[in-house]
C-alpha cells in the first residue's frame, strides 16, 4: 500500500503535471509542424527544385527500399521545431531579464544606522553652537 501512496504523491506534484502538459502540447505542436512541412512547405520546395516530390524519393538496394525523401522531410521537421523552441526560450529569457533589471527599492535602514544617523546629527548641532 505504501507504493501507491508514494506514487500518488509523485504524480500529484506540480512539476510532474506541468511536464505532462508540456509533453502533450509538444506532441500536438509536432503534428502541426509535420503537417506544415509535409503538406505546405515540401511541395513548395519541390516546385522550386523542379517538381520533385520528396516523399516519393527512394532508392532500392537489393530487396531493401531506402526512403530518403521521408528522411529529408523529417530533418526539415526537426529544424523547424528546434527553431520554434529556440525562439520561445529566447522570448522567455528576455522576459526574465527585463524582470531582473527592474530597479528595486533600497532596503530600509537598520536600527543601528538610524541610531548612528541621529548621533551624527546631534554632534553636528553641538558643534555648530
Amino acid at each position: 500500500m505504501g507504493i501507491l501512496k508514494e506514487f500518488k504523491e509523485f504524480a500529484m506534484r506540480g512539476n510532474v503535471i506541468d511536464m505532462a502538459i508540456g509533453i502533450i502540447i509538444g506532441a500536438a505542436f509536432g503534428k502541426i509542424v509535420s503537417s506544415f512541412v509535409g503538406d505546405v512547405l515540401m511541395p513548395l520546395i519541390g516546385l522550386l527544385v523542379g517538381g520533385v516530390n520528396f516523399t516519393g524519393l527512394s532508392i532500392t538496394v537489393g530487396k531493401a527500399t531506402i526512403k530518403y525523401g521521408k528522411f529529408i522531410q523529417s530533418v526539415v521537421d526537426f529544424v523547424i521545431i528546434a527553431f520554434a523552441i529556440f525562439l520561445a526560450i529566447k522570448a522567455i529569457n528576455s522576459f526574465k531579464k527585463k524582470e531582473k533589471e527592474k530597479p528595486s527599492a533600497p532596503p530600509a535602514p537598520s536600527k543601528e544606522e538610524v541610531l548612528l544617523s541621529e548621533i551624527r546629527d546631534l554632534l553636528k548641532e553641538m558643534a555648530e553652537k
